[in-house]
């Protein structure tokens, strides 16, 4: 264990207070975890209605803030603070949040509200660096890019904290009009191709990677994979310069095993574990009477519980959903998405009433039950950065079918038939004839009980919790410091 930290993590959602996907599980379980080893892990975020309006939350007001963004522009900005159990969280309420009533919500559309989110928190920063100062700031997706960005160019303090910027998914780099560039107050000379300048636009996370001490993803592949053309979403160049300077790099997430855990959800019809799973079996029965089917053990269910996008291999399924049904399965799918795959998997439903269930949207007690109750998981993804859904599906002793991609290639391996090795089954190609193959094996396994049996309890014993990221987080903490601690010396002799 390193000496304890003081670190900030900023991010634009954090569960249990406003989640819309991955980085709010991410956001609400790697600042605890970092906690139980013994640091001081802090985060900020801003402070939308649906949390302020929420009297669970008890958030308590701690001071104004004057946020100077340029000389034409100050923003009046109010620190909230409220604790979770432990962990301490601030909430910067501007009028750029006002419209934040709901989780599907809190993405503000007027990319000037990541501006002045970026800003103030530099500015609270500055505020209460004599109570309390972070020796590393942790920022997610391009939402928090800029707060690098103002910490190197635009801060009262003698001494900066470190930086780490985490890619979530780097399709999403908040690129805009050259315009917007003037509303930061940023340096003139920053909006250059070796700046915040990218095909003639505006890219907050290119500031991110320029400008924090190191960048990480959420998996060793998916840090290897964006640095070629295929994944690197036209910042291929840049990033193969930071892992040449060993400034780039991957951790995998965790799961809240707390939240995810068979032997305690409350939220599933029956606990199980490894060493006992009659419960999953009644999980399955009533998940299979929920979806309006009678209760067939022999029948393998696959659960699908995603966004539906192209990115998720939607595109694949569809190609050969009706090759799927010609198997012993039954499809169980909770999502939301793209309008023509929710028009498909309505009518896929209509048409297979006996072995199809669709639900279109999102509904968390759902979502536990088909981890718990289906006996396969679906993830055909065209790239994932990580991915949350094998780990959890893992957890409840529901094996993923997977494509060797990104964080999927870094968690399943696949299923050995001969040495009883692996934990799912993976294809390589990105091509529905391989996904099938996939599907195919995976059935045929499951019609063989005791195999299966192993297969399922040793997933179980895997252990994919936070702690294990923590460590790993931990020690490039480390690494930040001692990097700045070595230039800052080397600056002085």
């Amino acid at each position: 264990m390193t000496e304890p930290m003081r670190i900030l993590f900023a991010a634009a959602e954090m569960a249990p207070l406003a989640k819309v996907g991955g980085l709010a599980d991410v956001a609400g379980s790697l600042p605890k975890a970092l906690n139980a080893r013994g640091h001081d892990a802090r985060i900020i975020l801003p402070a939308y209605p649906l949390i302020l309006n929420n009297p669970r939350w008890q958030a308590e007001p701690l001071f104004e803030l004057s946020v100077p963004i340029h000389p034409r522009w100050q923003e009046a900005v109010t620190v909230y603070q409220l604790q979770l159990g432990s962990l301490t969280v601030y909430l910067l309420e501007s009028r750029w949040f006002s419209e934040a009533t709901e989780p599907t919500r809190i993405y503000a559309a007027d990319p000037r509200a990541y501006i002045v989110f970026c800003r103030a928190v530099v500015a609270f920063i500055e505020h209460y660096a004599d109570r309390w100062l972070p020796q590393i700031v942790h920022c997610n997706d391009w939402h928090t890019a800029l707060i690098p960005v103002y910490l190197r160019t635009r801060t009262s303090l003698p001494e900066t904290p470190g930086c780490l910027f985490t890619i979530h998914n780097l399709a999403y780099q908040g690129v805009f009009d050259a315009e917007l560039f003037k509303e930061t107050g940023l340096p003139p000379e920053l909006f250059s191709v070796d700046g915040l300048e990218f095909f003639g636009r505006f890219n907050f996370m290119k500031g991110g990677l320029l400008f924090s001490d190191h960048v990480n993803t959420v998996s060793p592949t998916y840090a290897r994979e964006i640095q070629t053309p295929e994944y690197g979403e036209r910042l291929e160049g840049l990033l193969r310069t930071l892992a040449e300077q060993k400034r780039l790099s991957g951790i995998l997430n965790g799961i809240d095993t707390e939240e995810w855990n068979p032997e305690t959800d409350p939220l599933i019809p029956a606990r199980y574990s490894a060493n006992d799973l009659s419960g999953k079996a009644v999980c399955k029965s009533q998940l299979q009477q929920a979806c309006g089917w009678a209760a067939s053990p022999e029948r393998a269910v696959i659960g699908l519980v995603s966004r539906l996008t192209d990115q998720k291999g939607l595109d694949l399924i569809k190609a050969i959903g009706a090759k799927i049904l010609q198997l012993p399965v039954q499809l169980v799918l909770l999502g939301t998405g793209d309008p023509a795959y929710e028009r498909y998997f309505r009518l896929l439903q209509k048409r297979h009433r006996a072995k199809v269930h669709a639900t279109i949207g999102f509904d968390n007690n759902r979502a536990h039950q088909i981890y718990a109750g289906a006996d396969l998981f679906l993830m055909p993804s065209r790239f994932e950065p990580c991915g949350l859904g094998q780990l959890i599906s893992l957890r409840y002793g529901t094996i993923p079918v997977v494509r060797y991609t990104g964080g999927l290639a870094d968690t399943i391996t696949d299923y050995d038939p001969i040495s009883g090795t692996g934990n799912g089954f993976v294809f390589r190609d990105y091509k529905p004839a391989s996904l099938y193959e996939a599907i195919e094996r995976a059935v045929r396994c499951f019609e063989q009980p005791a195999r299966w049996q192993a297969l399922v309890q040793a997933a179980m014993r895997q252990d994919w919790s936070w702690n294990r990221s923590a460590q790993e987080y931990e020690a490039l903490y480390e690494r930040i410091g001692q990097s700045r601690a070595e230039r800052a010396l080397s600056a002085v002799s």
